[in-house]
């Protein structure tokens, strides 16, 4: 097989599917570091329930891990920006950069090839638009947009106004003419048979709350996070939060959180199933073999 000239290698593939260490080792077979594509990573404290798996990485270099306080929000255009940092910084070093997550929105804002804009709330329009009647919004934004296609932004009113909100920022903005960097990724995938994918999840639960799981959601706690934070950084965080608060017991938490991990690594099988679909190539690689030793092979090292 012949693979295309690549500048961005991508590990990507369902969670619990070992993309971390794959990574790891790839990076220093190749003198590359890492990019964390993943929302959580980014906090200080958040260390099992994001698997940041730090100790792993040794000489390894990696970039947006442990660069923020918890509490905050972290957005999709915060990471598109600091991703395009990153692989700008490592490319000049003359390094290879290696995206490494399973977030399917995370990877389309790498590799999708525009820029996106950060839109911040206009009250002042939005109070002028307060007062405007449903037809006459639609209106207001089929105008901005004549080719507008999305009708769950015309059917809702608040995304309606969002829309607008948008729209109208974007006008004259030269932000959007920043040209987006040429990438050219190389993307790899560790696949497992649904059953195996499942025992794999389910024991790595089990390890992460036997090692300190709980003891972490106590310390962020303690350090002042919010328990609506703790709910809004993902599941782990969630139902240990709730099982901290006394909704439900150990064994219930673990069957729930267990269950919620499996329903989202099917999400993340349809994702990639869509991207395949829109065109972007991903090198599947059997987790249940030697996952590692098919990549080597593939890249000829």
């Amino acid at each position: 097989m012949t693979l295309p000239d690549y500048n961005l290698l991508v590990v990507t593939g369902p969670t619990a599917s070992g993309k971390t260490r794959l990574a790891i080792t790839l990076a220093r077979e190749l003198h590359g570091e890492i990019i964390s594509a993943d929302s959580r990573q980014v906090f200080r404290g958040m260390d099992i329930g994001t698997g940041k798996d730090i100790h792993e990485y040794g000489e390894v270099r990696c970039h947006l891990i442990d660069i923020l306080e918890p509490g905050g929000e972290f957005s999709l255009f915060s990471f598109q920006k600091l991703f395009l940092s990153s692989f700008a910084d490592i490319t000049a070093r003359g390094s290879l950069p290696l995206l490494c997550g399973g977030t399917g929105m995370y990877l389309d804002a790498a590799l999708r090839g525009y820029r996106m804009q950060e839109v911040p709330r206009d009250e002042k329009l939005r109070g002028e638009l307060a007062a405007k009647r449903d037809s006459e919004l639609m209106e207001i934004l089929l105008e901005l947009r004549p080719g507008q296609h999305n009708r769950t932004d015309t059917d809702d009113r608040e995304r309606c106004i969002r829309a607008i909100e948008i729209a109208l920022h974007q006008r004259g903005n030269d932000s959007l003419n920043e040209p987006f960097p040429e990438i050219r990724p190389l993307i790899l995938g560790i696949r497992f048979e649904r059953s195996l994918l499942r025992q794999r999840i389910t024991e790595r639960l089990r390890s992460r709350l036997e090692n300190g799981m709980v003891e972490e959601v106590i310390r962020l706690r303690e350090n002042g996070l919010s328990w609506e934070s703790l709910d809004r950084y993902g599941l782990e965080y969630r139902f240990i939060g709730a099982f901290l608060k006394g909704e439900m017991e150990m064994k219930e938490m673990f069957s729930r959180l267990n269950s919620a991990i499996h329903d989202f690594a099917k999400r993340q099988e349809t994702w990639f199933r869509r991207m395949e679909r829109n065109g972007v190539i991903i090198h599947w690689l059997n987790g249940s073999d030697d996952p590692l030793e098919e990549a080597r092979s593939l890249l000829g090292l």
